[in-house]
């Protein structure tokens, strides 16, 4: 059975799973919720969590030295590495278990955390490559939309129309003009990997996609809706409503790829203009000045429809047709069909 909210309350009421209190992150910031969440799940399901954390707002201001906000086993090596890092423990893990080191039964769960500089950019080659070896972890990136630790400058996931240091609203430009990269495709393209996201409006879409990651016979990789408080200029008590409205505008679509399979997990009927949703942000705030502001969210706007409309299609088409086995002999076309 699905852990619930009550589950996660009556256990952890009085503990402080993963991160501990008095760490330097910003009032109201998603980041390390994100991160609870996850953990909280992981040790309700008997699982004893590592982590291995890219440089980025969470490494920084959990790891003032000489302090720390981790009360778990935690590795940090530099910005663009992290997976390859948190591959090699899980490596040795297994050398270890294989020795006897450590008792056959003895259940670890293994998670990398990286924003968005750090697993849309920097870190996309190390992250594409421990997935595509193979490694039982779990990935997860706060997706931020910016280098925030750094001051805001733009990224691949940095939307259109953001003001940031790198890519400044003016008179010339309108921020960044291109739309955001679509990591959670990149990494389905993997195909033998577990594939979800998540916001911290539904949390217990959240908490059965890491007991399906934790689960799951290989590498998962999950991106986590994350409001900068500080650069996305929303009040710091309003994390949770902005991931709302960016799942019931589309621009957050919450749905999941198990090897190549798609299931969207919360369908949304009458979707809120996503409109909506930039206007709520006081990053926008220049371009919404722009003379040709609508036509910039306009173009947003017929993005995220299209996208949404081509998810629905993608868990039609696909559905019972993974990509990677282990198949059933109705998933596979045998000559005699082909003919």
């Amino acid at each position: 059975m699905p852990l619930s909210a009550i589950d996660l309350a009556k256990q952890f009421y009085d503990k402080n799973p993963g991160i501990t209190p008095g760490h330097r992150l910003c009032p109201g910031c998603a980041a390390p919720t994100i991160v609870k969440i996850a953990l909280m799940t992981a040790i309700a399901n008997g699982y004893e969590p590592v982590v291995a954390l890219a440089t980025g707002c969470l490494e920084v201001s959990t790891t003032i030295y000489p302090y720390s906000a981790w009360n778990v086993p935690y590795i940090h090596n530099a910005f663009e590495n992290v997976s390859a890092t948190i591959s090699g423990v899980e490596t040795a893990f297994k050398a270890a278990k294989k020795r006897g080191e450590i008792p056959a039964d003895k259940k670890l769960a293994f998670f990398a955390f990286g924003g968005d500089g750090g697993t849309y950019d920097i870190g996309l080659q190390s992250l594409s490559g421990a997935v595509e070896r193979g490694h039982k972890f779990i990935y997860i990136v706060y997706d931020n939309e910016g280098y925030m630790n750094t001051g805001n400058q733009r990224s691949g996931s940095t939307p259109t129309g953001s003001d940031t240091t790198t890519a400044p609203v003016g008179k010339k430009m309108s921020g960044k003009v291109q739309l955001k990269k679509n990591i959670v495709e990149i990494m389905a393209a993997h195909e033998n990997v577990y594939v979800a996201t998540v916001a911290l409006t539904d949390t217990f879409d959240f908490m059965k996609k890491i007991e399906k990651a934790l689960a799951f016979d290989g590498p998962s990789f999950i991106a986590a809706h994350s409001a900068c408080v500080r650069f996305w200029r929303v009040a710091d008590d309003q994390a949770v409503e902005t991931s709302k409205l960016a799942v019931e505008t589309l621009y957050w679509p919450l749905y999941e790829v198990e090897r190549g399979v798609y299931r969207v997990t919360k369908k949304i009927k009458d979707p809120k203009p996503v409109s909506e949703y930039i206007k709520s942000q006081g990053r926008f705030s220049a371009m919404l000045k722009r003379p040709d502001a609508q036509e910039i969210i306009d173009e947003l706007q017929q993005y995220v429809t299209a996208r949404y409309e081509r998810l629905l299609a993608l868990e039609e088409a696909t559905k019972d047709k993974p990509v990677r086995g282990p198949w059933s002999k109705k998933d596979v076309q045998t000559d005699e069909h082909a003919m």
